[in-house]
């Protein structure tokens, strides 16, 4: 089969098209013939030696992809209700970026009712981190306010639809007035331009002093400081990626006064039965949102992952785009 190698630790350019055996499915999994592949920023971490590969998983990149099952363990896929041919997509620990990828069946879901391949891979990686992280570990109820930072990213729009979907205000940093624009499409109340305006100083403003009930943070850095001083008493901020850096200083009596839960989490490391679960309550609560399309697929760029051309196509094309950070949405790869 084709696949997306990282030949070495580097640039772009690194990405190459190689040929690699068909992989195998074993015990509880299934193999899946890829239509389309999501590319995500921890593909970009893994391309430069910063995102290590969990033990035991593929050294190809990719976590998430849509296809159609052609082989796997029978009894699994029957407990979980499906079947050779059926459409699915699903949470891969690597291997995505190639035609066939192995999942666990418990990783995947079915593709939506009325949803492309294309539209169905950028849904779990997404779809399962921003599960995880805002209703199972945030708490966040019913009427809370959630911010988001990095609106216009691939979790900051699946974010937004999904808090809007369930009732929630939801304001996002964005680093531009198009991008915030495009967060308010999407369904955010507002959207701050970081690079112009203080968003702890919009936050307070916008909530009338009181401050938001979830923060979930893909910065980290200087940033943990000034969520705690945007959380409402009894807040909760959530950490999901250090872009802003590793080291944060805080003021340890603000928490304790007001009550403040600080955490954070990765999923790829995660064990398969703690993504299963989420799988299991995303097909509940979030599938049927889906297949209304009242959460929408938000595709900024497509990218054939055969293209080899130099000047910017395949996925020398698409890590490209996403460490411009001029994307607003998800950046496919098709096969």
């Amino acid at each position: 089969m084709q696949a997306i190698e990282i030949t070495r630790f580097g640039a772009p350019e690194v990405l190459a098209l190689a040929e690699r055996p068909r992989p195998l499915a074993g015990a509880d999994e299934v193999l899946i013939r890829v239509a389309a592949s999501g590319v995500n920023r921890p593909d970009v971490l893994q391309r430069t030696g910063l995102y290590p590969v969990p033990p035991g998983a593929s050294d190809l990149p990719g976590l998430e992809v849509a296809g159609v099952i052609e082989s796997g363990d029978a009894s699994a896929m029957q407990l979980a209700g499906l079947a050779v041919g059926d459409r699915v997509c699903a949470l891969v620990a690597g291997g995505g970026y190639a035609q066939w990828c192995v999942a666990p069946v418990g990783q995947c879901l079915p593709v939506p009712q009325g949803w492309s391949d294309i539209e169905a891979a950028t849904l779990p990686e997404t779809f399962f981190t921003v599960w995880s992280n805002v209703y199972d570990r945030a708490r966040l109820q019913p009427g809370e306010t959630l911010l988001v930072h990095g609106g216009s990213s691939g979790i900051g729009v699946t974010a937004i639809q999904l808090a809007a979907a369930r009732g929630n205000p939801v304001i996002v940093t964005a680093g531009s007035d198009d991008k915030c624009a495009a967060c308010v499409k999407l369904g955010a109340q507002h959207g701050v331009n970081y690079r112009t305006h203080d968003f702890v100083a919009e936050v307070k403003r916008l909530t009338n002093g009181r401050g938001v009930d979830v923060i979930l943070d893909m910065v980290a850095g200087d940033y943990v400081a000034r969520d705690l001083e945007a959380l409402a008493d009894d807040g909760r901020l959530v950490i999901i990626a250090v872009q802003g850096g590793v080291d944060a200083r805080i003021n340890a009596g603000a928490v304790l006064r007001r009550r403040l839960t600080i955490s954070g989490s990765t999923l790829r490391p995660r064990p398969v039965a703690f993504k299963a679960a989420i799988a299991q309550s995303l097909r509940q609560h979030v599938w049927p949102l889906l297949a209304q399309r009242r959460v929408q697929p938000v595709i900024h760029s497509q990218f054939a992952a055969g293209d080899t051309n130099s000047d910017g196509g395949g996925a020398v094309g698409a890590h490209r785009l996403m460490e411009s950070n001029a994307h607003i949405g998800k950046i496919v790869l098709t096969w």
